[in-house]
């Protein structure tokens, strides 16, 4: 697995279990949802992504997004 296929299956992981959270445990949980969808959109224009930098840190091999 490359660093952009971990991003993208990370982002999802963390929007479907923010969602079960905020629909059966507390309506709170639906800001960790806008948090990785806020963060989604920023990476999109800036390129920037933390959890890339983790991935890479873990030593998850590059891809074409983030190297």
């Amino acid at each position: 697995m490359k660093i952009d296929n971990a991003v993208l299956s990370f982002a999802g992981v963390m929007v479907l279990a923010s969602l079960a959270l905020g629909l059966w445990v507390s309506p709170l949980w639906f800001w960790l949802t806008a948090f990785v969808g806020a963060n989604m959109l920023q990476a999109g224009f800036t390129g920037f992504c933390p959890a890339a930098k983790i991935f890479k840190a873990l030593g998850v091999k590059p891809g074409q997004a983030f190297r």
